[in-house]
């Protein structure tokens, strides 16, 4: 029995298995370096520790998406080694708040699985949850992934799909920010003066910028997150695949997008959940993305007179401006639309 694991197949799953995953992961300042480098992010809580201190953090915590890839990445040997893509997310929280030293590890639970039509490949519905060093629940999400079978021919096991929430409850949100006085939160240095009730639900942002993917940069941002799935690295093997080129890891678009959407929500400092995400369409390099929102819902916090909340609908295109808004119509969408996330932003009032 050869030592060298060749990863999980569809049918190698059945619903109520659980998964430790490997490898216990310390994040470093360097890695928030990189990830910086990496996408540009410039929110100030996660770039100062001084500004973050004065709110109440111990420092300045890592990016909430910098922990969820690398919790996301504790689980792909086990899950999505043999992905053909990873389709969607929901009920992900973000429970407390990520500091450069915390080690993080990760477990799965499988909670759905379905044969594709095709009958060569299934999706797999799983809930994944990332904790520190201290056993607490940093984060917790469900994802589905279509993940390809080892034998076409074998039996696959009775359809069970998981209902998941179409939203986090707004009264669940905000437990990784701290209490802070709000004339500490400094407008100036967060870079705008929109607050929380400078938002109408309704309102369209475009956010303007656009940022081309390298194949040096998505490659460097998978192997940051000690992303293994095969589909992101070997150009040989990807020769062979209906696109004939490596596929960039979605959660390498949502980090895009979300860096680009600083124009426009400067002070949405936090993520506290995302509802729901659909990668629409493949990436590759020298695909260039841009990004626009749409405020779904602008909310109280039960017992926080600090923070709000607001829902977010953020849509990200490749090679195509977001001017007119690009997005879903009926079930199809418009051309160039990559991503359709979901999500909660914490805002200060």
């Amino acid at each position: 029995m050869s030592k060298a694991r060749t990863g999980n197949f569809f049918e190698d799953f059945s619903v109520g298995q659980h998964l430790r995953h490997a490898t216990p992961r310390t994040v470093t300042s360097g890695d928030v370096s990189l990830y910086t480098a990496l996408y540009g992010n410039r929110f100030a809580v996660q770039s100062s520790d001084e500004f973050a201190r004065s709110l109440g953090y111990a420092t300045a915590p890592v990016d909430d998406l910098l922990a969820f890839h690398i919790v996301f990445g504790k689980t792909v040997p086990d899950i999505s080694l043999n992905a053909v893509a990873n389709l969607g997310y929901a009920e992900c929280r973000f429970l407390a708040p990520v500091y450069p030293g915390d080690t993080l590890t990760a477990r799965s639970e499988v909670i759905g699985v379905r044969e594709t039509s095709k009958r060569d490949a299934g999706v797999l519905y799983v809930r994944s949850e990332g904790y520190n060093q201290r056993h607490e629940t940093v984060l917790s999400f469900a994802r589905w992934v279509m993940v390809r079978k080892r034998d076409a021919a074998q039996p696959a096991p009775d359809p069970v799909i998981p209902v998941l929430a179409a939203c986090v409850p707004p009264d669940t949100l905000a437990s990784a920010v701290p209490a802070f006085d709000t004339p500490t939160y400094d407008r100036g240095l967060a870079g705008s003066d929109d607050l929380w009730a400078s938002y109408d639900v309704g309102e369209r942002i475009d956010h303007i910028d656009g940022m081309t993917i390298e194949d040096a940069e998505h490659q460097l941002a998978t192997r940051l997150y000690q992303n293994t799935a095969k589909v992101h690295f070997n150009q040989h093997a990807q020769k062979a695949d209906r696109f004939g080129r490596r596929l960039v890891y979605g959660g390498h678009v949502i980090s895009m997008a979300r860096a680009i959407s600083f124009n426009g929500f400067a002070n949405g400092f936090h993520i506290a959940a995302i509802n729901g995400g659909r990668h629409v369409a493949p990436c590759f390099a020298g695909d260039t993305v841009y990004a626009w929102s749409e405020i779904l819902e602008r909310t109280e916090i039960p017992e926080r007179d600090d923070v709000g909340a607001l829902r977010l609908r953020t849509i990200a295109t490749k090679d195509r401006p977001c001017t007119d808004y690009p997005g879903k119509t009926g079930d199809d969408y418009d051309d160039g639309v990559v991503l359709d996330l979901d999500y909660w932003v914490v805002m200060p009032k």
